[in-house]
């Protein structure tokens, strides 16, 4: 009996050993392969897609265009930085400063604030899904270790202005910049890619053809910083 149960437990400490390794080679070569191509589809596209078949909308394309970095005004890469993740070239794919801040405030009864990083919201969003839960968490850990890890940080910024979304069905700086101004994403000025950065991370709400006052006042806040950045 004593036997029997050793062995099990052996067989299972191999099968525990065999599947962590084929997860971690499978995910890293997932990776590095995406590393490598232009991307016209994410996981959060495939998912606007599922939600339009659970809500009976039937097929809507997605508008989505990749486009390689000179085809990208540098105010768009500048503006996103400045909005979102001003330490993106400092840090290794986790801002512990402001993750800090938003635990701090969400235990003092203030409103949570996000915390993740460009690397963070690419790993998500390529990949994963919007839960909340600590499952989705703890693998966008992993897939953002791997991101900083093989990718350079030109490809990952890349890859988020090609794959954030920026309104209803519109994915992609040269999608938003063709349907909101009617030019390449090349052609955009420092004040178009200011109000571009201020619909995130919420651009179904806060709507870049019909902008709040609070996203005219977001949008001069990033060109404020983005002269503090020396952007501008």
């Amino acid at each position: 009996m004593a036997k029997k149960k050793t062995s099990l437990a052996k067989t299972l400490k191999k099968a525990i050993i065999y599947s962590g390794l084929f997860f971690v080679m499978s995910t890293a070569s997932i990776v590095l392969l995406v590393g490598l191509l232009p991307l016209n589809t994410s996981s959060f596209m495939l998912q606007q897609h599922l939600a339009d078949f659970n809500d009976d909308k039937g097929f809507t394309p997605i508008k989505q265009n990749w486009v390689d970095e000179e085809n990208v005004s540098p105010y768009l890469f500048s503006a996103i930085i400045a909005a979102e993740d001003q330490l993106f070239f400092q840090h290794h794919g986790f801002d512990f400063n402001s993750i800090y801040s938003a635990i701090k405030n969400s235990a003092s009864g203030k409103k949570l604030r996000g915390a993740s990083t460009i690397s963070q919201q690419v790993a998500k969003n390529l990949f994963l899904s919007s839960s909340r839960s600590l499952w989705r968490k703890g693998l966008e850990a992993w897939f953002t270790l791997l991101i900083e890890l093989f990718w350079s940080k030109q490809r990952i910024l890349l890859v988020y202005v090609n794959i954030a979304q920026f309104g209803d069905h519109l994915f992609g700086v040269q999608a938003a910049s063709k349907h909101y101004y009617g030019i390449p994403a090349k052609s955009v000025s420092s004040e178009q890619a200011a109000l571009l950065a201020a619909s995130l991370p919420n651009p179904i709400r806060f709507k870049v053809n019909n902008p709040s006052h609070y996203m005219l006042s977001k949008q001069q806040w990033i060109l404020e910083q983005m002269r503090n950045l020396n952007f501008l």
